[in-house]
């Protein structure tokens, strides 16, 4: 640090007077030794030098660099399009909830992207049908209006994700993304970085965009699709960060309310920034619950959130639709359409716990047994019978052979099914190729066994014959 400063050659004896006599002196020239073979310090004729980058890159860290490639560096001149944080708000909900209504299979609202149908479809969270990329967004959700069997559907990993808060489900596409980083050729340590920046902006700020890199650029325009940041039109000098990114990392939750629906349950009304209502999934406070489920499997939804009521329509059969409840019942069919998707019972069980109405969280427990119990019933009688992908090893010869091969799969555990008197047994996937491998060598055990009596025959016979031949 004392030679960061200094504009001539520092001299191994100026150097040395800076330290105490043996220790320190000791000490230095390790430390020495260290940084020329890091070529920080380079030593000419008794004179150390430290390398002209390494000392401009190292004061630009102390004291600031300018505002080259400076990310979150605030605009000089005033927006003419300014916003407030109502609008970024608004606009977050706009975005975010056209995504999850979109893997609930409405047509509510600006159908995603192809980056966010693509990130769906790698991520896990949709599946079957075409590839989310390959297909227009407007064409996807003609798709989606009806109902048709070629587009992807929400799986079980996918309602997961419904059941997550704002940020864990922010936090997961985030994630997804430095997944795809490689792919884009995008610098991951770069993409990781801009990603915590955008939790240290301020919410209702605007900054310049004039000052980024091209990844950074690229990332900008993708999280725009997010509603993590707004920018006005493509190529703006300026853009904002939405509650969605600045909560990143603050560990504060987000309330995000619908745009459809101000007074959805959930929402916040008396939030000081307007802020807004979980997700379709986050747990609500207990003031806010909104589903009653009697005995009868009759629901009552107290909610006219579109998302909310899609949601709803993935497990239970829906009837009647008024202005600020809707009504329907848990069916066998409507269990099983859920269960077809991947979602599970206590899926299913865990949402109708999170979302029930205040007055059903006074009962205990919760949610009717009855009900609880048939859908689990439900659940187990799907799965009675579940494919499982192996193979079959038969024809057998000998009843030793087909004992030892068992014997060796049963130690692996690769093991589904097995018939002794038949002489069959079924091995999975995983296990066919050290299994195969064993029964070959069984095999070529019994050819050399064969061989050799073979052989042992035809010496015996040797003798015979000459004897006749005398």
């Amino acid at each position: 640090m004392s030679c960061l400063y200094l504009n001539a050659p520092v001299s191994v004896v100026e150097l040395k007077s800076w330290f105490k006599e043996g220790t320190g002196t000791s000490k230095l020239l390790e430390a020495m030794q260290r940084l020329e073979a890091l070529y920080i310090f380079s030593d000419e004729r008794g004179y150390y030098t430290m390398h002209a980058t390494f000392l401009q890159e190292f004061r630009n860290a102390l004291t600031g660099g300018g505002t080259s490639q400076s990310f979150g560096l605030a605009t000089s001149t005033p927006d003419k399009h300014h916003v407030d944080i109502a609008f970024l708000d608004e606009y977050a909900t706009q975005q975010w909830e056209a995504i999850l209504h979109f893997m609930v299979g409405t047509t509510e609202g600006k159908p995603p992207c192809k980056g966010v149908l693509n990130l769906l479809g790698r991520s896990g969270l949709m599946t079957g049908g075409s590839h989310p990329a390959s297909m227009d967004p407007r064409e996807y959700a003609t798709h989606i209006g009806r109902q048709d069997l070629g587009v992807p559907k929400i799986t079980h990993k996918g309602f997961q994700f419904l059941l997550q808060d704002i940020n864990t489900q922010v936090w997961a596409f985030l994630l997804q993304y430095l997944n795809m980083a490689e792919s884009l050729n995008m610098d991951l340590v770069e993409v990781l970085n801009f990603f915590f920046q955008l939790g240290s902006l301020e919410l209702g700020n605007d900054y310049s965009s004039e000052t980024l890199t091209d990844t950074q650029t690229h990332l900008l325009e993708d999280l725009k699709a997010y509603g993590i940041v707004y920018q006005r039109k493509r190529g703006s000098r300026r853009f904002y960060p939405t509650r969605l990114a600045t909560t990143l990392t603050s560990g504060t939750p987000v309330m995000l309310g619908s745009h459809t629906n101000p007074n959805r349950i959930g929402a916040t009304a008396n939030s000081a920034d307007g802020a807004m209502s979980a997700g379709a999934g986050a747990e609500e406070n207990d003031d806010h619950g909104f589903v009653i489920l009697e005995t009868n499997y009759r629901i009552y939804a107290y909610t006219d959130s579109p998302l909310q009521i899609a949601v709803l329509n993935l497990f239970v059969h829906l009837r009647d639709r008024f202005p600020n409840m809707v009504t329907g019942v848990v069916t066998r069919d409507s269990i099983r359409q859920a269960l077809s998707k991947g979602i599970t019972a206590d899926q299913i069980i865990t949402y109708l716990t999170s979302h029930a109405h205040p007055q059903m969280k006074k009962n205990t427990p919760i949610l009717p047994l009855t009900v609880v119990d048939q859908i689990r019933l439900w659940e187990i009688e799907k799965n009675r019978l579940r494919p499982t992908p192996g193979w079959l090893y038969s024809q057998f010869n000998r009843q030793a052979d087909f004992d030892a091969t068992l014997e060796y799969a049963s130690e692996l555990g690769v093991v589904i099914w097995s018939n002794p008197k038949r002489r069959m047994v079924c091995i999975t996937s995983q296990g066919h190729s050290p299994v195969g491998s064993y029964v070959k060598s069984l095999i070529a055990r019994h050819r050399e066994q064969r061989s050799e009596q073979q052989q042992q025959q035809h010496h015996h016979q040797q003798p015979h014959v000459a004897s006749i031949a005398s």
